[in-house]
């Protein structure tokens, strides 16, 4: 990775030829999204900018023919966080920023493609209601699958688009650190808090949403998601007190993954953080025993 970041960074063409390949692709426009980030970071939003126009040309032809415009979201919501954090240099207010890049990102995909999002709801409901008879004839109880609705979908889809620009901002500051500052991004997100009054927000706001039915209950995912990215800076910061290694956190990572239980014990652990500041402790007693030795 390392060495395409090099290669992005050689000169506006090469950067130019990554950007456009990538959002060309539905597979790989992540890898568009993060060079975007880099150039933006490195180099400044107008450069951010020129490369952003030029990567949007393929995406836009993706959404004409698909109907789907996840890909011209991505790379423009890349773009945005990618400004915030190079005029904040804060990646806690990047982060929080995510959350109103969703809920943008949900109303564009309600306002502009509302007959593509309806066809999705009528295939997914009908896959649904197709395994619905499967399992009847094979299986003495009836199972009922709960029909999506066009809202939800539309929440799954911006919360999976802020996800991935989160995720390419992250990748773009990581390849900006190992290029001109090794080992800086580590400690960057090691590092990385949220204000008090923003966790409590975020937390309550997720509360509410889940308990106001399902229409809004995705919502909530799109809330926490600054915490969760705050849970993993936790984690790896546990990590490096306790020595773990890549196993440890592919570890964490899986069940964090596999079990619902685990995401939201990673956004209460994340509350205590911010009320105990336990990386803080954790800081003073290495500098107590660094002191003692």
């Amino acid at each position: 990775m390392r060495g395409l970041a090099e290669f992005i960074m050689r000169g506006r063409w090469q950067a130019l030829g990554v950007a456009v390949l990538g959002s060309g692709s539905l597979l790989f426009g992540w890898v568009s999204a993060a060079a975007i980030a880099l150039v933006t970071l490195r180099n400044g939003s107008a450069s951010g900018g020129w490369l952003t126009l030029w990567a949007i040309l393929p995406a836009m032809i993706i959404a004409a023919i698909s109907g789907d415009t996840g890909s011209v979201l991505l790379l423009l919501g890349t773009f945005s966080l990618a400004v915030i954090l190079r005029e904040s240099v804060s990646l806690s207010l990047a982060v929080m920023a995510s959350v109103p890049l969703a809920l943008l990102g949900g109303a564009a995909l309600t306002l502009f493609n509302g007959v593509f999002l309806q066809e999705l709801v009528a295939t997914f409901n009908q896959a649904l209601a197709q395994l619905e008879q499967e399992l009847a004839q094979g299986e003495a109880a009836e199972m009922v699958f709960n029909a999506v609705s066009v809202p939800q979908v539309a929440a799954l889809l911006a919360t999976g688009n802020a996800v991935i620009a989160l995720l390419s901002l992250i990748l773009g500051r990581y390849w900006q650190a190992s290029l001109y500052n090794p080992g800086g991004f580590g400690e960057e997100f090691r590092a990385l808090r949220l204000p008090v009054g923003a966790v409590l927000m975020m937390a309550s706001a997720a509360l509410i949403l889940w308990w106001m039915g399902a229409d809004w209950r995705v919502w909530s995912a799109v809330v926490v998601l600054p915490l969760t990215i705050v849970g993993f800076s936790l984690l790896h910061a546990c990590a490096k007190r306790a020595g773990k290694g890549v196993t440890w956190l592919a570890l964490m990572y899986s069940l964090w993954i596999v079990l619902d239980p685990v995401k939201w014990l990673w956004v209460g652990c994340v509350v205590i953080d911010t009320f105990a500041d336990v990386r803080g402790r954790w800081s003073r007693s290495a500098g107590q025993g660094s002191d003692g030795d």
